[in-house]
Parts: structure tokens; C-alpha cells; sequence
């Protein structure tokens, strides 16, 4: 039997361990914050670095009017310049600019409005490969990244042939215009710019003027770089005499004068006169704009990958056991019946909120992927946050546009209420009925495959926000002529196999023995499993250091008589 003493050390031992424990966890959420905090100052270099190394590119494609008259280039436009930018809201401050000093129509512009809420996803997508390391987790953070995407494809998929045919976000936003009085506001606040720009500015500052000059054609704009030098200056106004040539052309309202038969008259000249310096890292710097952009975005790309992964750890060892569960219940659980359906809506008002606050979709929907990643947040609660971080996104906008000068208060503001209006509908359209929310399935398979095909993510990204865009701009310029006759027979075809997929399924019995699976045609083309043993077996070879006669071995293999490798390692052993 132990004695008193005993269970007294024993207890008080007990005690000290769990006051260590408790401030071991404690300590843990200032590292917490110091992390996030550092994650959203690199999520705004990533952006400044896009900015440099393609913002001159995005100012070129928005000042050719000839292409953005066409709906789908304007479309693909958006996509490009906002992942070249990395940033919906500065896309949609350019659109506005555009539109408000009259080089663009609203008509026009609407498409470019749809094609930034798709590019704009494609940030957190990044974020989601920074959990590759872990099968599971990447599954999940995979599709909680690419509900997204998803919704924002969906939509666009409905909305931008019916306002294309009849004018509907148009039409409802010139409605809105009309029917109220709109006076000028204050600017949308900028609350996570206050926390994150005396770091940011101390690393890189731009001029995001010359990005917008050269959209709206300003010839100057395109020789000036965007790393801006002086942060402060002063406009002085001086009176100088100048000479007019003879009376009959003094038309100054300032009294003229003659000496020695030349007519002089007085003219007020103002000059910008550079005060102060900025102080940030590349302020005196001789590199060009690109290679201080390609510098910026490996640092950050490093940054963020270091934070990401300090942040998914901090998040492991804090949200364990009953901690974790009672998060996961507050955040996934549903209102009693009646009222479960209202737990979706509620997430909608807190997306929405969040986003208004931090002023930034990608910042938000980048913050929670980690959460999903490691199974705090489910992927049916974060897709109502999602929709509402694409309200909130359209918010600010709105406020921002009703900051707008007087005379460019109505186009601008219309232009702001078309991006809400875009982003209610593909609400109304895919959220509202169980059954039609078609991004958390299609979200769903592509984690689901990436985690059985990492690479299938990197293929993802390009093919989404850069081969496919680029192929269809391509098409389009070509005249719609073309672009119908590659366009309709893919559409049929993937329309065609997207219902015999459904049918496969649900209903095998409908269709005819053939085509109840795919098995009749070739394996590469119903399967990703010969490209990942062909990727998997280079890879193989390029890691062990192959030889000549290895790689040319590899190649045999590869095209012998089994037509496909049936074992990975074979080519590994030959290294």
C-alpha cells in the first residue's frame, strides 16, 4: 500500500505537470498570432510581387478595347490579370477606372468582373499544396480550396451567356443606380492594411498608378517603374511671365504688357516637387521591375510556406482531444430542427463579416484552408463561408466605388453593384437547394484525386488558371466562328460523358453493357495511372542518378510489349 507521502508526490508531480502543460499551450498562441500575422504580410509581397513581374502585362491586355469587347475574352482577361496580380481588388479598381473615365462600357466590363472572382481563388488553391506532406490533410484542404473555384466556374458557366443574351446584371444594377439617390462616401476602411503595412512598406512599396495609366493609354506610364521612389511631395504653383507674341493673342485673363514689341502676359505653372524618400529594401535598387518581382516571389513563397507549415503544427499540437472536438462541434454542428438549415446562412453573415474586415477574400479564405486541411472546419461549413468571403469581397468595393468623384460616382457604382449582383445569384443558384450544391461534390473528387495524384494539384493550377484561359482567348480572338466550331463539339463531348458518368452511378441499368463502365477504351484514357507511373518512374530515375543506358532501359520498359510500367522500382533498382 503506498503511503501518504506518496500519493501527496505523486499528486503534486501530477499538478506541476499539467501547470506546465497549460502554459506550454498558453505560450503557443502568441507564436499563434505572430504566425498568422507574418502569413498575411506574405500573402501582400506575393501580391506586390505579381504586381512586378506582370502588373505592366495586365495594364497592355485592359487597354486593348477591341478585346474586351468580346465577352469570353474578357472573361479570360480577368482570370490572367488576377492571377497575374494576384489581387481581385486591384483588377476590379482598374475595371472601375476604366469604366468611370469612359474608356470601357459597363457592358463590357462585366465579364472581366467574373473573370477576377475566378482568378482570385487561385491563391488559396497555392496555400492547399503547402499540406501535400500529408495524404489526408491535403485532401481535405485540397477540396475546401477548389469549393471555390468551383462555385466561382459554376457560375460563370450560367451567368455569362444570359448576361451576354439579356443584359441581366446590366439591367439590375442600372436599376439600383436609378432608383436611389447615391451620394459620395467615405473611403472602405482598411483595417488590415493598418496592421500589416509598417511591416510590408519597410520590404516594398508600389505605384499602382502606373498599372491603371497604362490600361487608360497613358503613353509615359509605360517607361516608369512601379517600385515608387518618393513617398512624399509637394505641388508648387509660381506665376511666370510669358511671352504671347502680339495682342491678338493674349487671351490670358491676366493683365498683358508690351516691351520691346513683344507682348507679355502672366501664367500660373505648377510643378511636382519631390519631398521624401521611402524607406523600404529597393527604394535605391538598379534591378528592373521583373527581377525584383521574381526575388520578391521566392522569399515569399518561402515565407509562406514557413509560416503555413509553423501554423499547421501550432493548430495540431493546440486543437487536440477534447479541445478539438469541442471546436469542431461549435463551428460543424447545425441549429436544431427546424432550424438546422439556418447554420449555412449564419456561416454566409460570418464569411461575409471576416472578409469585410481583413478587406480581402484571399486573405480569408487562405487563413481557414489550414483549418480545413486538418479537420477543424468541414468542407460543407466552409463552403457557406466561402460564398460569404465572395459578398464581403464585393462589399468593400462597393464602398470604395462610392468614394468616387461625383461625375464618375453612377458608372463606378454600377460596375461595384454588378460583382455583388454576380455573386448573389451564383449563391441563389447553388446554394439554397441541397441538392444543386454541386461545388462541394466536385470540390470533394478533386481532393480525392490529388490525393491519390499529388502532381494532379500543379496540373490542376495550370491547366485551370493558365492553359485553359489562354487556349480559349486564343480561340475567341480568332472570331467566333472558330470558337464555336472547337467550342460546341467539346461542350457536347463533355456534356455527353458528364451524363453517362451520372448514369454509371445511379442508374448502370439505362445504358447499354458497353457503356455501363469505361473499360473499352484505353487505360490512359479513362485513368490517370499510366501518366503517374510514367512521372513516378522519371522521377525515380532523375533521384537515384541514372545513367545513359538506365534512362534508355526506363524506355524500354516503358515501350515494351506490357505497353504500360507495372512496377515503379524497376527503374529505380537499374540507378
Amino acid at each position: 500500500m503506498p503511503g501518504t507521502a506518496d500519493i501527496a508526490s505523486s499528486m503534486s508531480q501530477t499538478q506541476a505537470e499539467r501547470m506546465r502543460s497549460v502554459f506550454i499551450n498558453v505560450s503557443k498562441i502568441p507564436l499563434l498570432f505572430l504566425f498568422l500575422y507574418m502569413f498575411v504580410c506574405s500573402l501582400d509581397v506575393l501580391s506586390s510581387a505579381f504586381q512586378l513581374a506582370g502588373g505592366k502585362v495586365a495594364g497592355d491586355i485592359f487597354n486593348d478595347n477591341a478585346i474586351l469587347s468580346n465577352p469570353v475574352a474578357g472573361l479570360v482577361v480577368g482570370i490572367l490579370v488576377t492571377v497575374l496580380v494576384q489581387s481581385s481588388s486591384t483588377s476590379t479598381s482598374i475595371v472601375v477606372s476604366l469604366v468611370s473615365s469612359g474608356l470601357l462600357n459597363v457592358r463590357s466590363a462585366i465579364p472581366i468582373l467574373m473573370g477576377s472572382n475566378i482568378g482570385t481563388s487561385v491563391t488559396n488553391t497555392i496555400v492547399a499544396l503547402m499540406q501535400a506532406g500529408e495524404r489526408d490533410e491535403f485532401e481535405r484542404a485540397f477540396a475546401g480550396a477548389t469549393v471555390h473555384d468551383c462555385f466561382n466556374w459554376l457560375s460563370v458557366l450560367v451567368l455569362l451567356p444570359l448576361e451576354a443574351t439579356t443584359g441581366l446584371l446590366r439591367r439590375l444594377s442600372q436599376a439600383v443606380v436609378d432608383t436611389f439617390h447615391i451620394s459620395s462616401g467615405d473611403k472602405a476602411p482598411e483595417m488590415l492594411k493598418v496592421m500589416t503595412e509598417p511591416l510590408t512598406k519597410l520590404i516594398i512599396q508600389l505605384d499602382k498608378s502606373v498599372i491603371t495609366g497604362i490600361a487608360m493609354g497613358d503613353e509615359a506610364m509605360s517607361n516608369r517603374s512601379l517600385v515608387r521612389v518618393w513617398c512624399k511631395n509637394h505641388i508648387l504653383t509660381s506665376s511666370v511671365n510669358v511671352s504671347v507674341g502680339d495682342s491678338f493673342n493674349c487671351t490670358s485673363v491676366q493683365p498683358c504688357w508690351q516691351s520691346n514689341a513683344t507682348t507679355w502676359t502672366t501664367q500660373n505653372m505648377t510643378l511636382l516637387v519631390n519631398i521624401e524618400k521611402c524607406s523600404h529594401l529597393f527604394v535605391d535598387s538598379w534591378l528592373s521591375d521583373l527581377a525584383v518581382g521574381l526575388i520578391l516571389l521566392a522569399c515569399s513563397l518561402l515565407l509562406l510556406c514557413t509560416c503555413l507549415l509553423l501554423l499547421v503544427k501550432l493548430l495540431n499540437s493546440l486543437l487536440q482531444g477534447q479541445v478539438a472536438k469541442a471546436i469542431q462541434r461549435i463551428i460543424n454542428t447545425d441549429f436544431p430542427y427546424p432550424f438546422g438549415w439556418l447554420a449555412g446562412y449564419l456561416a454566409i453573415l460570418v464569411g461575409a463579416g471576416m472578409t469585410f474586415v481583413v478587406q480581402s477574400s484571399s486573405v480569408f479564405t487562405s487563413a481557414i484552408t489550414p483549418l480545413i486541411g486538418i479537420g477543424v472546419i468541414s468542407i460543407e461549413r466552409a463552403y457557406p463561408l466561402t460564398l460569404g468571403s465572395n459578398i464581403g469581397t464585393t462589399t468593400t468595393a462597393i464602398l470604395a466605388a462610392l468614394a468616387s468623384p461625383g461625375d464618375k460616382l453612377a458608372a463606378a457604382f454600377q460596375v461595384a453593384l454588378c460583382h455583388f449582383f454576380f455573386n448573389i445569384l451564383g449563391i441563389l443558384l447553388w446554394y439554397p437547394v441541397p441538392t444543386t450544391r454541386l461545388p462541394i461534390r466536385m470540390a470533394r473528387t478533386l481532393g480525392q484525386r490529388t490525393a491519390k495524384y499529388r502532381w494532379f494539384a500543379v496540373l490542376y493550377l495550370l491547366l485551370c488558371f493558365l492553359l485553359l484561359p489562354s487556349l480559349v482567348f486564343a480561340l475567341s480572338m480568332a472570331g467566333w466562328q472558330i470558337m464555336a466550331g472547337v467550342g460546341v463539339p467539346f461542350a457536347a463531348a463533355l456534356l455527353l460523358v458528364s451524363v453517362v458518368n451520372m448514369l454509371q452511378v445511379h442508374r448502370p441499368g439505362c445504358l447499354p453493357v458497353r457503356l455501363q463502365s469505361w473499360d473499352f477504351l484505353p487505360v490512359w484514357m479513362h485513368s490517370l495511372q499510366p501518366l503517374d507511373t510514367l512521372l513516378t518512374k522519371v522521377t525515380l530515375c532523375c533521384a537515384k542518378g541514372a545513367s545513359e543506358p538506365d534512362l534508355i532501359q526506363c524506355s524500354m520498359d516503358h515501350d515494351g510489349p506490357q505497353k504500360r510500367i507495372s512496377s515503379f522500382m524497376d527503374c529505380g533498382n537499374h540507378a
